[in-house]
């Protein structure tokens, strides 16, 4: 990668939106950014919603932006959809990712773009914060089970998110390279895309101060909504393992998935007594149990394209 000449280094910062009242707030925190030196910064909002639902918010805002706006309609309900309007609107070195009903941190956009220099790296996660409202359960709170941070395999990132990221747009094993429309509304388009781009070679780097924080409205607070998130996400990785394996190696892998699944669901038993530990047994059940769906074909369950109260 060429390192930026001083001065000319643009980035873009892409919000996907749908139907989400929230994305006034995630705009404003937008708007409060500390901006690198040397750096200019555009927003690229793409709304997926059939009507141009999220226009006039925009135009409403525009005046008070201290960057330039661009919105993109995407009238299918399809997030990744939108994620690739972002991608083709984006004419920046570096493209950031957050989610509709997020904020960001003052520095947020100082912290990955500092990690981005200092790693080369194809790409820079950042951690989500959940914050719980009153509506959120004491185990929930306690154990924080809806904050976001990457998975570590043997020291190494090898998939990443959406919700908080920016991509180099110029490295070679990101140009050109799109969400996967397939699972556009069953969700995992992000784990897919970036899975991909390390199989391919990309790395990934962590900015663990590039701050991102999430309310969670009372329709996540509940272990129902987890149970069925962690399901999903499960589903994605055994699609990704399938089309890896095949024959008897697929077997082997939905054997394994299957074992997980029944020692997660024992230590779900034995656990009963504390709601923390207990809980996130079943969720890791929950998570293999996805996975074995994923690798015998079954089809994803619908997460996107579906209105959700903020």
């Amino acid at each position: 990668m060429t390192a930026p000449v001083l001065g000319t280094t643009r980035i873009d910062i892409g919000i996907c939106t749908f139907q989400r009242p929230a994305l006034r707030d995630t705009l404003m925190s937008l708007f409060a950014l500390t901006v690198p030196p040397d750096v200019a910064v555009r927003l690229i909002v793409a709304d997926n919603d059939a009507q141009p639902s999220a226009r006039d918010l925009v135009e409403e805002l525009h005046h008070q932006s201290p960057f330039p706006i661009s919105y993109v309609h995407c009238p299918k309900a399809n997030i990744s959809i939108a994620r690739n309007a972002c991608l083709t609107e984006a004419t920046g070195d570096f493209l950031a990712f957050i989610d509709d009903d997020e904020m960001a941190s003052p520095g947020w956009l100082v912290e990955l773009y500092g990690v981005a220099l200092q790693t080369d790296a194809d790409a820079v996660l950042g951690p989500v914060q959940a914050v719980y409202g009153e509506a959120s359960p004491p185990w929930m709170r306690k154990g924080d089970f809806h904050s976001t941070l990457p998975v570590w395999v043997n020291g190494v990132i090898r998939t990443g998110y959406t919700c908080n990221v920016l991509l180099d747009m110029r490295s070679r094993r990101i140009i050109g390279r799109r969400f996967d429309l397939a699972l556009g509304q069953s969700g995992g388009e992000d784990t897919q895309f970036f899975s991909a781009l390390t199989e391919a070679g990309g790395e990934i780097a962590f900015a663990p101060r590039a701050l991102i924080e999430e309310p969670v409205p009372a329709r996540r607070s509940s272990f129902d909504w987890l149970a069925k998130r962690r399901f999903r996400s499960g589903q994605t990785h055994g699609r990704i393992l399938a089309l890896k394996h095949s024959g008897a190696a697929r077997l082997s892998q939905s054997a394994l998935a299957v074992t997980k699944l029944g020692v997660c669901a024992l230590m779900t038993v034995a656990t009963a007594f504390s709601p923390i530990v207990r809980n996130r047994y079943a969720l890791r059940a929950a998570l293999h149990a996805g996975a074995v769906t994923g690798l015998l074909g079954f089809r994803e369950i619908r997460q996107y394209g579906v209105a959700e109260a903020s």
